[in-house]
């Protein structure tokens, strides 16, 4: 028996079928199926009633997961619980992508700092692979990443928010239909050592469109400006928080087969401080929810 096991076994709990659990805990519906055989080979108990097409909880099955709950929540406060105020002071590293630099990362860290005057939040950014290696390597507490194709096996993962792709023109453009407007303009690429960026070109050669790219880019801020400045058009991510001073461009949708990312938050499943990651999570999609940065005006005197 692992503690991951028992997670998993709440999230069946929670979410009621293991398709919808394995979504959770980032893992297949294969492998919920294994663990939760493996529980019910060592507790010599049967936790699931599979005579139904969904199989369901036996009530020994639903008293167990009672359990599970108790040891995980006293596993998770073991270090918290040493480090005293729950773990939440100190310093906490933080990976965020560029295109979350004017929305999403500043929101998130505005709204810890209020919840938590003594946790410094360090955000580094970087591209999603970089940061992936940096959370590997223990020198990141967490990051937010595009999700890749696949993620190393120690390594937690948890859902935030999708975001489309939308195709950024300038603001006198003379139409609004997106490939016309790839066709006819320089394209300014998002960097394709992004995932970002890949999901863009994979986009690009499934709809058989050939663009005359002129520069390649990875931070939105700039591409919006050479868009602004009639230098071409670009496609980018809708970024699930907007910035309080947005670019003056024409942002226009690709359609309904528009490539999108999944944004999540990744730190090592053998990080100790799992109290604040979890505030983090809460956090961020806290942010999500409010989905643009204010800035708060001085007061005069």
């Amino acid at each position: 028996m692992s503690i991951r096991m028992l997670r998993t076994l709440i999230a069946v709990e929670k979410n009621h079928t293991f398709s919808a659990a394995a979504d959770e805990v980032f893992v297949t519906h294969a492998a919920v199926s294994q663990q939760m055989r493996a529980l019910e080979d060592e507790f010599g108990v049967t936790l699931f009633d599979r005579t139904k097409r969904t199989p369901e909880l036996t009530p020994i099955g639903r008293a167990i997961v009672a359990k599970a709950k108790e040891v995980v929540s006293a596993y998770d406060d073991i270090v918290p619980s040493v480090l005293g105020d729950e773990g939440l002071s100190g310093e906490i590293s933080l990976g965020a992508l560029p295109t979350s630099l004017t929305g999403l990362a500043p929101l998130t860290v505005n709204l810890l700092k209020k919840k938590f005057n003594h946790l410094h939040v360090r955000v580094n950014p970087g591209l999603t692979l970089p940061l992936l290696a940096e959370i590997e390597r223990g020198r990141l507490d967490a990051a937010v990443i595009s999700k890749p194709p696949s993620l190393p096996a120690q390594i937690t993962a948890k859902y935030l928010t999708e975001e489309r792709m939308q195709l950024l023109a300038a603001p006198n453009a003379p139409s609004d239909d997106p490939l016309t407007l790839i066709a006819e303009n320089p394209f300014i690429r998002f960097n394709r050592n992004a995932v970002v960026g890949q999901l863009i070109e994979n986009w690009l050669q499934e709809m058989n469109l050939r663009v005359e790219e002129t520069m390649e880019l990875e931070s939105l801020e700039a591409i919006s400006s050479m868009v602004a400045a009639n230098l071409g058009v670009s496609i980018v991510p809708e970024t699930c928080v907007k910035s309080p001073n947005p670019m003056p461009v024409k942002r226009i949708s690709l359609g309904e087969n528009a490539p999108s990312r999944q944004l999540v938050l990744i730190y090592r499943s053998d990080n100790p401080r799992t109290r604040i990651l979890e505030i983090l999570h809460t956090t961020i999609l806290e942010a999500i929810s409010i989905g643009r940065l204010e800035i708060d005006a001085p007061t005069g005197a």
